[in-house]
């Protein structure tokens, strides 16, 4: 928990991308250590939070785990307005998801959010460099 004499710092922080690329189990190891292969889909958006205890502050990260599915869209600005910073994730085998991924940063710096990048491979061995987008 938080030292006496250590400032908190609380941190706003949203996943975004297509379904299935791994922001839930991205949460669940930050938040529990944890990795499932089969994880349900996210129905609308998730919260978690998570503790830092560092040197110099405590962070507190309030975060919103949200659907990948396009029917869920039009939420997403419900939950990353304020955020400190978005993780949008995309799946390195899918040329699709990354095409979003790229979609969903620019509405991001738009809305003057910072975007991080991540990206998700589950599948060993395979050769992906057909399919990985340049960047």
């Amino acid at each position: 928990m938080a030292r006496p004499a250590n400032r908190i710092i609380n941190a706003k922080l949203v996943l975004l991308g297509d379904m299935g690329t791994g922001k839930t189990s991205l949460v669940l190891r930050f938040i529990k250590g944890q990795f499932f292969d089969n994880q349900e889909p996210t129905i609308g958006a998730a919260f978690f939070t998570q503790i830092l205890s560092l040197a110099e502050a405590t962070v507190k990260f309030d975060i919103w785990d949200t659907a990948g599915q396009e029917r869920y869209h039009s939420l997403a600005p419900m939950y990353y307005r304020g955020a400190a910073a978005a993780v949008v994730v995309y799946d390195i085998s899918s040329v699709d998801t990354f095409v979003r991924a790229k979609k969903w940063v620019e509405e991001l710096q738009r809305q003057g959010c910072r975007a991080i990048c991540s990206r998700k491979r589950d599948v060993l061995h395979r050769d992906f460099s057909k399919n990985c987008p340049q960047y």
